[in-house]
């Protein structure tokens, strides 16, 4: 999978009711080079990245390796209860 419109995420997201932002690039795969889900904005498809920033885009944690989208979302939601509370 390359990278996605807005237009085409934005239902996806609805449907699946995250209650957190999901963020999709800009055309300069701005997000992308900045978290390291690609090495240069030529790329067509990016690695699969998820970060979790504070309420002031702290970085809290970063997963890059082995993002399995069966079992992300657990572990996602696992890590923020520690971090944030239930």
């Amino acid at each position: 999978m390359g990278f996605s419109e807005p237009s085409s995420t934005l239902p996806w997201v609805e449907n699946e009711g995250y209650q957190y932002d999901i963020w999709t690039d800009d055309d300069e795969r701005t997000l992308a080079m900045t978290y390291g889900a690609v090495d240069n904005a030529d790329a067509w498809v990016p690695s699969r990245v998820s970060v979790l920033l504070d309420a002031d885009g702290t970085l809290l944690l970063e997963y890059m390796d082995d993002v399995s989208v069966g079992v992300h979302p657990d572990e996602v939601l696992s890590d923020c209860q520690l971090l944030f509370g239930s």
